[in-house]
């Protein structure tokens, strides 16, 4: 064997030889170590990929956690889309018409940091949006946020107009906008919201402070239709009141008018109108006189329809009953202050003729013989004193001297002294005819059983018999001819207050009212009616209620009467009259 090749024999033992220095070689050992050796490198390798992947998931499942659990950004004025796109209750009146309803529509919206030049997107948009704050868009287009609103609520032909403009970095973001179809009809009891659909006045606010905002804060709220929210107006006898109080407006050239229809029984309001008002659908152009709510929100001094109270506070006393007589021959001089008649008659009169001839000097020894703790607590009773509760947020404060005193008193018998809303002066005058209950108004429907629950007793039901009595003979011998409806027996009394210019009471502005009920036999409704500032008819010189609140009261009833129900009677047993032609 050549030396060449004893070379490669001893290498190749070497190779396979793994044992200790003076072992045999075993080649089954060789092979077996280097298996071991690749098994541990790969399980490394393994063990390293699985450690690398669990580091990876970690730090996405942390950063998740993170952004979870951190408060969303608030850029510029936008709100999340889930709560753009939420959804508001319909408000329908009692026999199912809307009154307000959401509709779909976009916004437009920029994203300045994709603006390459703010003149041309203004040019652009003006040719759209014709009435473009340009000052204040080039602000938005060159400020430094990433998101500013354009123009909330667009109509479909806007929307598809600009878009057909092409301009880069604006963009249209899904709203809901509310509507509301029967426009200024029913403003002030249904109210209105917010560019971003959230309730500002009337029962749309109402709706948002029974937990709806709340709702809407912390984004629980869906975008899926809810159930509509039914309230307790007609809108039919709305129709009717709102046109009759805005032609009585325009006719004695008045500063207001309002009407209140009103169930005696259940306290739910059928009609609530207060004029001037305003277009919900578009509010800012009703400006401060329009969204002046007077009938609730609005205090008046309410002149003679305050003789009821203290008349009905008279026999309820016990100091008088109907056969009772005052003398009303001279004037009352108290403080300074002479207390007289506007039409006296000079004589001793009776409970019937004080309330019929509206006589001061009879009222205010009514008065004078219950005393002015029990004159007081009386109009407690009834709501006259102290703030209304019901549904509409819109509800003033009445006013009252802070120490009563007899001149007080005596003044505040014939309405002048206290100051209340026209709603509070309805809602007692229910408590007058319906048999004494006190019973706090509603804008959602109430059944008579659940009024009756929390009704509260402040008269005998004698006494409100005899005041269903004494408003019929108003309405048939006295200031409530004018509101008398054929067939529906309509009693009432009128109130004529001059108001307060400067300190002192002007004899040429008056704030004029009519309380009224029918049928008068059972009655169940109450309407009243009022006017501020009338002018007679050649436009100079005050007109008295009786010839401005009471024809209204009239025409509201003469056209709303059937829808609400009311049968007319005729004859002197109440039957129809049977006519041959």
């Amino acid at each position: 064997m050549s030396f060449l090749s004893r070379i490669m024999v001893l290498k190749s033992r070497a190779h396979f030889n793994t044992g200790g220095r003076g072992s045999a070689p075993s080649a089954g050992a060789s092979f077996q170590g280097t298996r071991k050796k690749k098994s541990a490198q790969a399980k490394n390798r393994v063990g390293l990929l699985i450690a690398g992947f669990t580091v990876f998931y970690c730090v996405i499942g942390g950063r998740l956690v993170q952004y979870g659990m951190a408060e969303p950004l608030t850029t510029s004025s936008i709100l999340p889309p889930d709560r753009l796109l939420a959804s508001r209750p319909d408000l329908v009146d009692r026999n199912g018409e809307v009154l307000a309803t959401d509709i779909r529509t976009v916004s437009l919206f920029a994203e300045p940091h994709k603006i390459v030049d703010a003149d041309e997107v203004i040019e652009k948009l003006s040719t759209v949006l014709h009435d473009l704050d340009v000052k204040g868009t080039y602000s938005k287009l060159k400020s430094n946020s990433r998101f500013q609103w354009l123009r909330r609520q667009l109509t479909p032909k806007q929307q598809s107009q600009i878009l057909a403009l092409g301009i880069p970095g604006i963009g249209f973001r899904p709203e809901k906008r509310r509507f509301y179809p029967g426009g200024p009809t029913a403003a002030h009891v249904v109210g209105y919201v917010n560019i971003d659909n959230r309730g500002v006045a009337g029962m749309e606010r109402y709706v948002d402070n029974q937990g709806l905002a709340d709702l809407a804060a912390v984004g629980m709220t869906s975008s899926q239709p809810l159930e509509p929210v039914k309230l307790s107006i007609d809108v039919r006898v709305q129709a009717i009141v709102r046109e009759v109080v805005t032609t009585a407006i325009q006719k004695f050239q008045a500063l207001g008018a309002g009407g209140v229809v009103m169930d005696a029984h259940t306290g739910e309001i059928l009609a609530m109108v207060s004029v001037p008002d305003f277009d919900p659908n578009n509010p800012a152009e009703g400006g401060e006189e329009g969204w002046l709510n007077r009938m609730s929100n609005g205090t008046f001094e309410m002149g003679s329809t305050f003789k009821s109270f203290t008349v009905a506070m008279g026999l309820d006393d016990g100091k008088m009953n109907l056969q009772s007589t005052f003398d009303a021959r001279f004037p009352i001089r108290i403080g300074g202050f002479t207390i007289k008649d506007f039409h006296g008659k000079g004589r001793v009169l009776s409970v019937p003729e004080i309330f019929q001839y509206s006589s001061n000097i009879g009222t205010a020894k009514i008065a004078d013989a219950v005393g002015i703790e029990g004159h007081k607590a009386f109009l407690e009773k009834l709501g006259l004193l102290t703030k209304m509760k019901t549904e509409l947020p819109e509800v003033a404060q009445p006013s009252q001297p802070r120490t009563w005193k007899k001149i007080n008193s005596i003044t505040i018998s014939f309405g002048h002294g206290v100051s209340t809303t026209p709603l509070q002066t309805a809602v007692a005058g229910a408590a007058l005819l319906n048999g004494g209950k006190y019973i706090p108004p509603t804008f959602l429907p109430r059944s008579r059983e659940e009024a009756d629950q929390i009704a509260t007793q402040v008269l005998k039901p004698t006494t409100s018999r005899d005041m269903r009595f004494l408003f019929e003979w108003n309405g048939v011998n006295g200031s409530g001819r004018n509101a008398r409806v054929p067939g529906f027996n309509v009693g009432g009394k009128t109130g004529t207050a001059d108001k307060v210019v400067n300190g002192r009471y002007a004899h040429d502005k008056n704030f004029n009212a009519f309380l009224a009920g029918f049928p008068m036999d059972n009655p169940r409704y109450v309407v009243l009616t009022f006017i501020d500032e009338p002018k007679t008819d050649k436009g100079n010189g005050a007109a008295l209620a009786g010839t401005s609140a009471a024809p209204m009261v009239k025409d509201i009833i003469s056209r709303s009467a059937a829808i609400l129900g009311v049968k007319p009677k005729f004859g002197k047993d109440g039957s129809a009259l049977l006519v041959s032609y």
